[in-house]
């Protein structure tokens, strides 16, 4: 009977770590970038101090199991500049590093900015602080051996693939290599992850027209190549305004697959209409007992860039907006910025909601 009674509990003991484990958290997040305002207001006397710009968003970034950052700057490691050429002190990527992003991606019309050598720095300085990227590489060796990225959480073994439509007219020279949109590419990327035997696959894209609140008709039909493919999450990045989350249903409530256009701005110092913030993007995955990939949830926040003078300088500091429409949010940020907040937060809503309507922001 003991035997019995002990067989049954390592039977259910068994069990549980599949119950408990094949879930996973993602977060996706949009530009993060370097201006010279930024560069100048985190300057101090002895480097670059970036602790106040995630203070207040790092729980939501470390509280999922995958946090994924586009990283549209460089680490040129000297003489540090802001657009149109952005070179970026190791520090910022540090400081991402610190606030719980867990992958970069480097495949965006900026990342051969700083040209061969900045492209490269960058690349050894990722692998110097241990964070996982994909989208450029040193060489085709190189490649065949990281990509597609591969990462495993909690049994759940996904792929990620990264594109840009282009790198600002400038060339990559041999034998670097930056991941263009090119569906035979594309495709052959694909078929190869595929083979790596992934639970889900998803494409990070660079693409779309800038400031524009809906997407192209060339987005549109690359996301459906995409999906038709296997691509189950398709995140988009670049017009630096965010456009509508497609929740692709089939069945009723069953998600097949999510299409974020754009996710706006994560950091910068952009002032155009509607480029001053973005949105996280959080995915929740299980897997079911035959293997399949459930979507479970999709939804989004919206944060906005807050720029107050401290001591003379500019500074930029993320607001995670649901929590700061308060009356102790508006006595927080004062009543100019926190009106620019609000209707940051109406345009953005009304466009990320355009296709689909989603759960109230978490």
């Amino acid at each position: 009977m003991n035997r019995l009674l002990f067989s049954l509990l390592f039977i259910l003991l068994a069990q549980c770590p599949f119950a408990q484990n094949k879930k996973v958290s993602l977060l996706f997040v949009g530009d993060a970038m370097q201006h010279k305002a930024q560069l100048d207001g985190a300057k101090t006397k002895d480097g670059y101090d970036y602790s106040q710009y995630f203070s207040l968003i790092k729980d939501s970034i470390q509280n999922v199991d995958l946090a994924v950052v586009n990283f549209e700057t460089t680490l040129p490691g000297k003489a540090y500049t802001g657009y149109p050429a952005f070179g970026s002190p190791d520090a910022f990527a540090y400081e991402l590093k610190d606030a719980g992003f867990d992958v970069f991606l480097n495949a965006n019309n900026h990342c051969l900015d700083r040209g061969k050598k900045g492209l490269e720095r960058t690349i050894q300085m990722m692998d110097s602080m241990e964070v996982r990227y994909t989208g450029t590489f040193i060489d085709e060796h190189a490649k065949d051996l990281h990509y597609p990225l591969i990462i495993t959480r909690n049994g759940i073994r996904m792929a990620l693939l990264n594109y840009t439509y282009a790198t600002n007219g400038i060339n990559v020279q041999k034998p670097n290599i930056v991941n263009y949109i090119d569906r035979k590419l594309i495709h052959d990327d694909i078929v190869k992850a595929k083979l790596m035997n992934p639970d889900i696959i998803i494409a990070n894209m660079h693409w779309g027209d800038e400031y524009k609140l809906t997407p192209n008709k060339e987005q549109k039909d690359l996301a459906k190549f995409l999906t038709d493919n296997g691509v189950r999450l398709v995140i988009g990045s670049h017009p630096h305004v965010v456009q509508p989350l497609d929740i692709q249903k089939e069945d009723g409530d069953t998600i097949s697959n999510v299409v974020v256009y754009s996710m706006g701005n994560f950091v910068s110092n952009m002032r155009a209409a509607n480029t001053d913030g973005g949105m996280m993007v959080n995915i929740n995955l299980s897997k079911n007992e035959d293997n399949s990939i459930s979507i479970d949830s999709c939804y989004y926040s919206l944060i906005y860039v807050n720029k107050p003078f401290v001591d003379g300088k500019q500074r930029f500091q993320l607001i995670p907006v649901n929590q700061y429409e308060t009356a102790d949010g508006k006595e927080f940020l004062g009543a100019t910025v926190y009106a620019k907040m609000g209707a940051f937060a109406k345009t953005a809503r009304k466009t990320i909601e355009s296709y689909w309507k989603p759960s109230p922001e978490k």
